[in-house]
């Protein structure tokens, strides 16, 4: 696995539901195995339907007409996200949800997800390492980032949460 880059992922949807909602925003920080910096990028999705976004997730990460105005096709944003991030294994808060919906728009769209097949969670990490901590009672990235003094400074922004994965995995790591 050392001869994979890792991509710290976050994605940002117009709700939880992969059948109704939409990936709004890709944020990604990619590192070689040492986690040395080799890229970060943050790509705006435009909704295509967004009358079925859930409101309250709309109000989460901040979406508004106006910041996404020059926003890309979801197509276009794949693309790019598979070119950068080829054969990279992907790591995140809550790995599973971001897959999801990029493993379900992959496939709708055709489109091959190039992604190495291997997945790493923060928090599962987290939790192998943490558990039995009493003062540490929940594991979400906001809980996660303060238990380490990590600053995000956008929270439900893409690239922000990539960014305090990334740190909160190397936190980890070095325990």
């Amino acid at each position: 696995m050392r001869k994979h880059n890792l991509a710290f992922t976050d994605l940002e949807t117009t709700g939880l539901n992969i059948l109704k909602h939409e990936i709004i925003e890709i944020g990604c920080v990619i590192t070689d195995y040492k986690l040395k910096v080799i890229e970060e990028f943050e790509i705006k999705i435009k909704p295509e339907n967004i009358e079925n976004a859930d409101l309250v997730a709309l109000k989460v990460n901040g979406y508004n007409d106006e910041d996404w105005k020059d926003a890309m096709s979801l197509k276009n944003a794949l693309h790019i996200f598979s070119d950068k991030a080829k054969d990279c294994i992907m790591v995140g808060q809550n790995v599973a949800f971001d897959s999801w919906f990029l493993e379900y728009n992959f496939a709708k769209l055709n489109l091959k997800n190039t992604l190495h097949y291997h997945r790493l969670d923060t928090i599962s990490i987290a939790w192998a390492k943490l558990h039995k901590k009493e003062e540490v009672n929940h594991f979400s990235l906001r809980e996660m980032c303060k238990y380490f003094g990590i600053k995000n400074e956008n929270p439900h922004r893409a690239l922000s949460d990539a960014q305090a994965t990334f740190e909160l995995y190397k936190k980890l790591m070095n325990m």
